[in-house]
């Protein structure tokens, strides 16, 4: 059968779209992590200094799960379905604990909740991760 028909060439063409992606939502949140580490350092000079914390822990976690995205979408060909539940997991962890915490900093609104449902959510995603390393891979 020709690829990407069949039951293996259909979960290899399901894992390649996973991996674009995990890819391009990695990308995505390097660039936007970037963008708002430029605003930070030339955009908000009126931020007291606990709140400049805030942010630099916002970024600092917004900069670290973009790597951790993108080494989702390396990762997906071998780590299977658990790698997805990590990709999702810190995508949707990244908009929530980063989300909240900008939101806060930058414009006083407060959202009770989201950033330490986010912050499980990106330590979810590394737990799911790393047991995607014990998945056993069929030949």
């Amino acid at each position: 059968m020709p690829d990407g028909i069949g039951s293996e060439g259909g979960a290899k063409q399901g894992s390649l779209k996973m991996q674009r992606l995990w890819i391009g939502l990695g990308a995505l949140a390097g660039l936007t992590a970037v963008a708002m580490a430029a605003l930070a350092a030339h955009g908000v000079p009126w931020l007291d200094p606990p709140a400049q914390r805030m942010l630099h822990n916002a970024l600092q976690m917004h900069g670290w799960h973009a790597l951790a995205l993108l080494a989702c979408g390396l990762w997906a060909p071998r780590g299977g379905r658990l790698v997805d539940w990590a990709g999702a997991a810190f995508s949707l962890g990244l908009l929530l604990f980063c989300g909240a915490v900008y939101a806060l900093v930058l414009v006083g609104l407060h959202i009770a909740m989201l950033a330490p449902i986010g912050g499980m959510l990106l330590m979810l995603g590394w737990a799911l991760l790393g047991l995607s390393t014990f998945r056993r891979r069929s030949s």
